[in-house]
């Protein structure tokens, strides 16, 4: 059951007026290029770039998981390292990042925009109240705008939104889940099988640093960082409000990205947060994955939660000083 949280959602009601659609701190953005240097104005390195800085930040110290696997990169600066053996291992609702990338590859959406007009069918409003799954309810008939859909997917971990919004961009489900691992190929995610657009498959299998490569691709897409720095969503005609499953969003820096946990998959988080490292405003990224696998999905949720935070933690904490060390040297 990915992101498990029962029936009893429907008490998660918080006024609209605590609503905070998107975090702060985002800065000034550059374009993620695979880790590599980036370069500013006329050319010129940018401001704590070059293998000098990428040596320094691959130098630190980080309180990396005891368990699973995990990876972490900075934009600008490059990858920070990978733990653990990158074999692929259940990802649960993590599967939801790839879902939403498809869908605004297929249609794209501007920043602040409601996106394309989607009518709920039978099936998703039936699956709406599910006791074994996480699901976001929905009225059949009803429409809705293109961006609550994946808000009510990736915020609260709809699944029975997440095959919605298949069903409306490929016909079905199964030509959809064609067109993830279509988009995963195209990335170089080649640990990654995807056999499911919500996760509740065990076989959709994946690594942190397949993970990695899709949250760069995902968060260059200025609609895609504005829903998963979503903190809280309202149901429409449903009189329900989900707060986000990232319980670090907004803490640290932490702008995104996404929660996925299972008993089979254990604790699994994607994120992205922000720290200025030698006057440039960057973007951090991390995934741990196959936290307290076995356990129950509030323990591996947690156990993931902890190991995302004490890395965030350290890595704004260290990676600014390394880097100016080096600079200055």
């Amino acid at each position: 059951m990915t992101d498990f949280r029962a029936a009893a959602r429907r008490s998660l009601v918080v006024p609209l007026s605590a609503a905070l659609a998107l975090a702060t701190g985002m800065g000034t953005w550059y374009a993620l290029d695979g880790g590599g240097p980036l370069t500013g104005p006329g050319g010129a390195p940018a401001a704590g770039s070059g293998p000098r800085v990428a040596a320094v930040a691959r130098s630190l110290h980080l309180p990396w998981p005891a368990e699973g696997q995990a990876s972490v990169e900075v934009e600008g600066i490059g990858g920070l390292g990978t733990r653990g053996e990158q074999r692929p291992v259940p990802i649960a609702s993590v599967t939801k990042v790839m879902t939403a990338y498809v869908i605004l590859k297929d249609h794209p959406m501007r920043a602040g925009a409601p996106g394309a007009a989607i009518t709920a069918d039978e099936q998703a409003a039936n699956e709406s109240y599910s006791s074994v799954e996480t699901t976001a309810p929905v009225l059949s008939g009803r429409t809705y705008t293109q961006r609550r859909l994946l808000e009510l997917m990736m915020v609260p971990s709809g699944n029975n939104i997440a095959r919605l919004l298949a069903r409306w961009d490929a016909g079905g489900e199964k030509a959809f889940v064609a067109k993830m691992n279509e988009a995963a190929a195209a990335l170089g995610m080649g640990r990654t099988t995807y056999t499911g657009v919500s996760g509740m498959e065990t076989s959709t299998r994946s690594t942190s640093a397949d993970q990695l490569r899709l949250a760069r691709a995902a968060m260059k897409d200025p609609a895609f960082r504005e829903i998963v720095a979503t903190r809280t969503v309202e149901a429409p005609g449903a009189g329900v409000t989900f707060r986000n499953t990232n319980k670090l969003l907004g803490r640290n820096g932490v702008i995104g990205l996404k929660t996925g946990s299972s008993t089979p998959a254990g604790g699994n988080l994607v994120w992205a947060a922000t720290q200025e490292i030698a006057g440039t405003p960057r973007l951090i990224l991390g995934v741990v994955l196959h936290q307290r696998a076995g356990t129950t999905p509030t323990e591996g949720s947690t156990a993931a939660h902890e190991a995302s935070r004490a890395l965030i933690t350290e890595i704004r904490a260290t990676l600014p000083d390394a880097v100016g060390r080096s600079a200055r040297a």
